[in-house]
């Protein structure tokens, strides 16, 4: 079947010509500006039956087209009412059934499913840190040091030392980060989301006095929460 005029495919995978290129093919004497909104007259609707678009003229400045579907530009062809117009609309619709062909609907289906599987892959790959972090906390119940935890998210990928994190917790309001006694541990917020939980240890010194040195230590939902924020920065 020779090619009256050129026929693509859109996103949705609908064949879909240019406006412009129709003009030409039915060979209209009326300039297209003046054309083409008679024929958008007859019933058609932009968004739904054509699209605007900007294509390169012969001289080099950007012109105004239109994509049309195929029932849009079949019909425009049967209104033109000449042997042009018969010729172009009988290609269309042998066009059109050869997109409807078995074959063809195979192959679009086919590319439909690469696509999707390509587009799954990547966001498959762009969740996975967080989905081994998830994985690994998801397996121990127990509550870390913050050192130990920026230790995980070194190994995700993530350029945090422990001072950094102890930053990083007291910069977003999770540590208290007031000087003296109540210093590096968890804010009442941090303490109501249940991400910390206090270790404290009894130290017996050699003159006798006892004290008690407290310790903050991430839980497993506290792991999992600053992971996300972490993971999430790190990937906007």
């Amino acid at each position: 079947m020779n090619e009256l005029i050129k026929v693509n495919l859109n996103n949705n995978q609908e064949p879909v010509v240019s406006g412009r290129q129709l003009h030409e093919a039915l060979g209209v004497k009326t300039a297209y500006k003046d054309w083409f909104p008679r024929m958008v007259g007859y019933g058609f609707t932009e968004n739904e039956d054509f699209c605007s678009n900007l294509s390169e003229s012969t001289g080099g400045r950007r012109a105004t087209d239109h994509i049309l579907k195929l029932d849009m530009a079949k019909e425009i062809a049967m209104i033109q009412r000449t042997d042009r117009g018969k010729e172009v609309r009988q290609y269309f619709i042998q066009v059109e059934k050869d997109f409807n062909s078995p074959e063809k609907i195979m192959a679009r289906a086919l590319l439909i499913a690469d696509k999707k599987i390509i587009s799954l892959e990547a966001k498959i790959e762009e969740q996975k840190p967080k989905v081994i972090f998830a994985d690994a906390v998801s397996a121990s119940h127990t509550s870390i040091l913050v050192g130990d935890f920026a230790k995980l998210m070194r190994q995700n990928g993530l350029d945090f030392g422990q001072n950094r994190m102890f930053t990083w917790l007291r910069t977003n309001g999770y540590l208290i980060s007031r000087k003296g006694n109540s210093w590096n541990m968890p804010t009442q917020k941090a303490m109501d989301l249940g991400l910390f939980e206090i270790k404290e240890t009894t130290i017996n010194h050699a003159d006798g006095h006892i004290s008690i040195s407290k310790t903050p230590k991430i839980t497993g939902k506290g792991q999992l929460y600053f992971a996300e924020k972490l993971l999430g920065e790190e990937t906007a």
